[in-house]
């Protein structure tokens, strides 16, 4: 009896970490715990406890390794003998309410952004949070692999944000937002911030996020002395909240989907412009960003270091050795005509006035 030509071809995913059941680089193979996520299982951590219970079998066979790769076309995945399907990507915006919270469990039992997602009978995580008091647009998905582009600083994917703060914040604070505030986490930095109205003793400002760390908004106006009273994110990268009314949510068009996914291809691509870690490619560049600034020289050379700008040593002369081919003329003091004075020393203390014996050649060394 003859076999297969590749042996391993004729075994389950489950005898190999990593290795791909016959026919294995069809786009429907799938990590075991990717899988197990995207039917409804939990997280991708929680699937992975849950493989290593021996509760999850491929083809009737126990696995304990939640790397394998499986086909859920051709192979039967089961959980305490349940077969899993793979359930359908959803993407949803929705307009978050105040007092909703971004978290999948809260022990104090207060309501979820999930929650308002009940009748879709899918399992839903937000792309990023909102904290507690804040509102407006907020990404749902069950595409991690999206979620992760979306929310990671790589590819930069602008967040923006109507907010309203107590007085009005001078031209100087919101430059310091725009050139950032170190806090305990790191460097905190708006790329844009501008005025978009008053109402009383309040004004009203668009302020554009790169990347989002907890409380971040809240906490930079702080620092420069103004409270944040409303928050309302109104855009996510293309994606703009427009007219949708609190508490409603509606699924993504085609169009929104396909630009959203062009933005992350281009960004994917295109390596940071802008000094900021982890930070903005399509911001408008901050001042010394652009080329050396003035008063610094580009080496030239490979084998200098640039100098600092602004010192006095920052164009340093090279030092220079004369070993001219017909001997000048020198004077009874040993002075070369036209050269220094006699009597004189170089400043490094070399050249003294001692006359040249013969017809040697003179050599000026000249240290600066």
């Amino acid at each position: 009896m003859t076999g297969p030509r590749n042996p391993r071809k004729n075994k389950t995913s489950i005898s190999k970490k990593g290795t791909a059941p016959a026919g294995g680089e069809t786009p429907t193979e799938f990590r075991l715990q990717k899988f197990l996520a995207s039917a409804g299982l939990g997280s991708r951590r929680q699937c992975e406890e849950l493989i290593r219970t021996g509760r999850v079998t491929v083809d009737g066979l126990p696995v304990e390794n939640p790397g394998i790769n499986v086909n859920p076309l051709k192979q039967v995945v089961e959980y305490d003998g349940e077969r899993l399907k793979p359930e359908r990507l959803k993407y949803f915006v929705l307009n978050k309410p105040k007092g909703v919270l971004c978290t999948n469990h809260d022990p104090a039992g207060r309501t979820r952004v999930i929650d308002l997602f009940a009748k879709e009978r899918v399992r839903l995580f937000p792309v990023g949070r909102l904290d507690e008091d804040s509102e407006g647009l907020l990404i749902v998905t069950n595409d991690g692999d999206l979620a992760n582009q979306l929310a990671h600083p790589r590819y930069r994917i602008y967040r923006t944000y109507r907010v309203q703060v107590a007085g009005f914040p001078t031209n100087e604070k919101l430059q310091q937002l725009r050139d950032g505030i170190f806090f305990r986490e790191g460097k905190f930095q708006v790329i844009s911030a501008k005025f978009a109205g008053k109402q009383g003793k309040s004004a009203y400002l668009e302020i554009v996020l790169g990347q989002g760390h907890n409380r971040e908004i809240r906490r930079l106006f702080a620092r420069i002395g103004h409270k944040v009273m409303s928050l309302q994110r109104i855009a996510f990268g293309p994606i703009r909240l427009g007219k949708q009314k609190v508490g409603q949510y509606r699924e993504l068009t085609r169009n929104e989907l396909e630009e959203l996914r062009s933005i992350l291809e281009r960004n994917k691509k295109t390596p940071p412009k802008g000094p900021r870690s982890g930070g903005s490619g399509n911001s408008s560049p901050k001042r010394g960003s652009k080329g050396a600034p003035k008063g610094r020289r580009k080496p030239e050379g490979s084998g200098r270091k640039p100098e600092m700008a602004g010192s006095e040593e920052a164009t340093p002369q090279k030092k220079r050795i004369r070993r001219p081919n017909n001997s000048p003329t020198v004077g009874a003091s040993g002075g070369k005509s036209g050269g220094r004075p006699s009597g004189g020393k170089s400043r490094s203390g070399y050249g003294s006035s001692k006359p040249a014996a013969g017809k040697k050649k003179t050599k000026t060394y000249d240290f600066h």
